[in-house]
């Protein structure tokens, strides 16, 4: 560790690896509620934040646990597809919350193209919430929709041992890997109706 007169500690949460504070600075100044979209390996989390002098205010919110809960998603709750359905559910709630622009806030998650934040921000656009974003990080359509996975689970046709252990979750869930497009296309329709006539907004 430096011991320089002039060397200066990090703030404790950029330290731990949690926050760019000369990013948050940016967004902050913006004067426009972050889009925040936090990703696990078998969850997403998708929030519109507003910067409060006493702290963070979470205006709305939307988790691909609930995906399972509230939609009858049966694939694992990790994906690509469930990070643009948890996208798509908290853009959703944020235009029936009259919010209309946001700004897309990664913290400190690589912005690798295609990656699961960029499924999600996929999401909250075809949800119609305006958020600047570069067209050239977002993941190709037929990905978002599973087509990948329903392909891979109809080439390994000849290898059922293998497909049994790959696709374990889908199976204990009675739902096939080559259905997986159909299947988001399914719950994406009931996310859409659940807020035809206002539905729920946090």
């Amino acid at each position: 560790m430096a011991v320089d007169s002039s060397y200066r500690v990090h703030f404790r949460r950029r330290r731990e690896g949690k926050t760019d504070y000369r990013a948050r600075k940016a967004l902050v100044i913006s004067g426009k509620p972050r889009l925040v979209v936090r990703a696990s390996l078998k969850s997403m989390v998708v929030q519109v934040v507003a910067a409060k002098p006493q702290g963070d205010e979470v205006l709305v919110s939307a988790h691909s646990n609930e995906l399972a809960k509230d939609y009858k998603w049966k694939a694992p709750a990790g994906n690509i597809s469930a990070a643009y359905l948890t996208g798509y559910l908290g853009g959703m709630k944020t235009k029936a919350s009259s919010i209309e622009e946001v700004n897309l806030d990664i913290g400190l998650s690589a912005p690798s193209k295609g990656a699961r934040i960029f499924a999600a921000l996929k999401g909250v656009l075809d949800a119609g919430v305006n958020v600047p974003y570069s067209e050239e990080k977002l993941p190709d359509e037929k990905r978002l929709q599973g087509e990948h996975v329903a392909v891979y689970a109809k080439s390994l046709a000849s290898s059922p041992e293998k497909y049994q252990a790959l696709f374990s979750k889908y199976l204990k869930q009675e739902l096939s890997p080559e259905d997986l497009p159909e299947h988001f296309a399914e719950v994406k329709k009931a996310i859409a109706a659940s807020f035809k006539h206002g539905g729920k907004k946090a």
